[in-house]
Order: structure tokens, then sequence, then C-alpha cells
């Protein structure tokens, strides 16, 4: 095990081996000083594990799809949809083994776009997206999804406010910039790290492959 330190962190693409965890690209990263790393310690309750993998699946198991350039706090959470056997619209919310099937609902995948921010110790729930570029404050519970480039925070999570302009967001949005080429990106990456989108924009259109 590596001598761990806040300043050090845990690229997902090297590490996370449960097939049921989709990472795009090699950036990604989670800040894993204070426990034992993303698998283990942030994705709960989800199929692929040397345990659940000896099991016979009852139903459809649910994936955790995880962007590029997604930075993920200390000590966060992603919720998976493995525990949703309680069942609110039932009298007894335990997960009685012979009714098992009939009391689990799943919520869909996960997902967590390009880009985005997710604080320390955030607990993301079964079944939400978080955009692209959006930031997830800390100690939030979020339980809905969460708009491209949008702030949210509190528990539950609510929206606090966008990072940019309506027609800038849009703007990003349509510039699809987790999906150029190394090249593109490298060569326009000093454009990513500041606040002009009318320089973006001039970049990316004059840019030739």
């Amino acid at each position: 095990m590596k001598n761990k330190h806040w300043s050090r962190v845990e690229y997902l693409h090297e590490t996370v081996k449960n097939k049921n965890i989709i990472i795009k690209g090699q950036h990604s990263y989670y800040s894993d000083c204070w426990d034992d790393g993303f698998e283990t310690s942030v994705v709960r309750y989800l199929y692929g594990d040397e345990v659940s993998l000896q099991w016979e699946p009852l139903w459809e198991i649910d994936k955790l799809y995880i962007g590029d350039y997604v930075c993920i706090g200390a000590q966060a959470v992603i919720l998976m949809g493995g525990n949703h056997t309680h069942r609110m619209d039932w009298f007894s919310l335990y997960p009685f083994m012979d009714k098992i099937e009939e009391a689990y609902i799943g919520k869909g995948d996960t997902h967590i776009h390009d880009g985005a921010w997710i604080g320390m110790r955030a607990m993301i729930m079964p079944g939400v997206t978080v955009g692209e570029g959006a930031i997830v404050a800390a100690n939030s519970v979020v339980s809905k999804n969460v708009e491209p480039y949008s702030i949210v925070g509190g528990a539950p999570a609510k929206h606090l406010k966008y990072r940019f302009e309506p027609k800038v967001i849009e703007q990003l949005l349509s510039l699809k910039i987790y999906q150029w080429s190394e090249k593109k990106f490298e060569a326009l990456r000093p454009l990513l790290c500041q606040s002009s989108i009318d320089k973006l924009l001039i970049a990316e259109a004059q840019f030739t492959e």
C-alpha cells in the first residue's frame, strides 16, 4: 500500500476492479488519504465485489458510470441499489428474505459526468445523474439529478446557483469538451483554465488536428 497523504490521490482507472463501475478516461480521481480507497469505502451496496460475485443475481444490477476529469473528495459516499429492499409502501420496512425479490425496487444506473466535483463527505443516492461540470458541496445528500455546471448543497441537496450564465453553459455543452482528442484537449487546456468563453470559442474554431 502506498504511503497515503492528502497531496496524493487514487486514480480510478488504475484501481477499480468491479465490472459494474465504468470509468471513462484516465484522469478521474478520489482523495483516498483517510480511508481504504474508492471501491471499499466510497461505493456502497454494489454487486460485483468478491463476496457478491458468488451470488446469483435476483434482479438487474445497477451500474456506476464515472466520466473523465471527475474529482471526488475525501470520504464521499456513492450509494448503489443493492440494499433497496425497504418498501416504504408496505407496513413493514424489514427486508424479509422470503419476500426479498418483491421488496426490491431498482433506482437505475448512477452517472457522474465529465468534469464534475463531488465534495468531501457528500452522499450520492442511487440512480442520480450529476451533470457535466457540476459541483456537489461538502456534506450534501444528493437525491435528485444535478444539472450541468450547477452547484448544489445541503441535505437534501438543493440547487444553489449555476456556475455561469445560461448562454455560456449552452456553449460549453455544445463544444463537447470531454469528447475532444487528446491533442485538441492539451492544445486548448490553457483556455479551460480561465473564464472567457469568447477566447475559448475562437481558439476552438481555429484549431485543426
